[in-house]
């Protein structure tokens, strides 16, 4: 954990310092270039802030069980709030979204471990879209079983990446120092959120797509 510690937390601190020193060491620098490395300094910033956020929760992820506070939710609701919060991540990655949700739909869950989960996806279809493509995410319901899916346009993962890409710390990237995906444990979390929900989360990759399916029990 200390080594991908490192790896991940180098490169945007280096940016930051980097573009910092340059801003107190040119104090004749246009304010074209300043406010092009103000804006980079302040991304990469962002970027540590989202790595040691991910850290904690590797902390909590390794030294606690995760438990569940259930109560019956409107999922139906939850998830069109979900996708309205995101619109500005979407517009920001000229991406759009298709969004086909079955209304009235509740279930007896942990509100907020399960929004993680769909967060989670929608940040991964997000990080490994390609611009201007669209972003399909559903949710349909039977009396038994609940079955969401996020599917996006991106390159195609490997099936052997695939059999992986729910493990702890594995990221579909090799390079670590990538500015897509976290710390790789996002996924493994959501796994464990739908396992104690009696669920199960799957994914498959073809022809430039990726799509992630939930499917959660009604009655448990």
């Amino acid at each position: 954990m200390i080594v991908y510690l490192a790896h991940d937390l180098k490169t945007p601190l280096t940016s930051v310092i980097g573009y910092l020193t340059l801003l107190r060491d040119e104090p004749n620098i246009s304010e074209e270039n300043r406010a092009k490395y103000t804006a980079t300094a302040l991304d990469r910033s962002q970027r540590l802030e989202e790595l040691i956020n991910e850290f904690f929760d590797i902390t909590r992820f390794s030294l606690t069980t995760l438990t569940l506070e259930t109560q019956r939710i409107d999922l139906s609701f939850m998830l069109e709030q979900t996708i309205s919060e995101f619109q500005p991540v979407f517009a920001k990655h000229s991406l759009s979204v298709n969004s086909a949700i079955q209304p009235n739909v509740d279930l007896l869950c942990d509100p907020d471990k399960l929004e993680r989960v769909f967060d989670n996806l929608l940040r991964n279809a997000v990080n490994y879209s390609y611009p201007e493509t669209a972003v399909d995410f559903s949710m349909t319901a039977d009396d038994n079983t609940v079955t969401v899916r996020c599917k996006n346009r991106g390159r195609t993962i490997p099936q052997e990446k695939l059999d992986r890409i729910f493990e702890q710390f594995f990221r579909v990237d090799s390079a670590r120092q990538s500015k897509t995906g976290g710390a790789g444990l996002g996924l493994a979390i959501a796994k464990e959120i739908v396992t104690l929900h009696g669920g199960t989360v799957s994914a498959v990759s073809a022809d430039e797509t990726v799509e992630f399916t939930v499917c959660l029990p009604r009655k448990q």
